[in-house]
């Protein structure tokens, strides 16, 4: 395959997509208003992608983020992601985010000292507000310092946030 394909799919919390190309996942989106506004958001980010059915590997992934957003323990950190373009240190910040199991945080200082960048917590929460792949890098699980909910940057914000620590059973703040 040649190019970035996407294709959108029904959850317990609503429509999501996925696009990937031949060297992984380039992006996941969580539900928004409408389908249509999905599809527009997805090719904000990529214009020439194009929808198509997903790969056998990518409706592997489907499935499972489905199962995660019904509240099953779901293993994606075997997930291909395209991390073409993405600075190193994101990139560190992003596999370290991906090794936090379902149901449990960590603070943006704990990720950034986990990196080995002490104080760069601001550099962490920056890297979550822009991670392409929300569940497959589970930015909802890195909170604020005292386990304040920070912010999110998928539709619905903070209450989205709280719902998917909520289907994972996370102790919430």
């Amino acid at each position: 395959m040649i190019g970035i394909a996407f294709t959108s799919f029904e959850t317990e919390i609503g429509r999501c997509a996925v696009a990937w190309n031949g060297a992984g996942l380039v992006g996941v989106w969580l539900p928004e208003t409408t389908p249509e506004a999905l599809t527009r958001r997805v090719l904000r980010r990529h214009p020439d992608a194009v929808e198509a059915p997903p790969t056998e590997t990518v409706d592997d992934v489907v499935d499972r983020l489905t199962r995660l957003l019904a509240g099953d323990d779901v293993d994606l950190t075997d997930v291909r992601l395209d991390l073409t373009g993405v600075p190193e240190q994101q990139q560190r910040i992003y596999a370290v985010a991906r090794t936090l199991p379902r149901g449990v945080t960590r603070t943006y200082g704990e990720i950034a000292r986990e990196i080995g960048v002490p104080g760069a917590a601001q550099a962490v929460g920056q890297a979550m507000g822009s991670n392409p792949w929300p569940l497959v890098v589970p930015c909802h699980r890195v909170v604020a310092a005292g386990g304040r909910n920070g912010g999110f940057s998928a539709p619905g914000g903070v209450d989205t946030k709280l719902r998917l620590l909520a289907i994972e059973g996370a102790a919430l703040f």
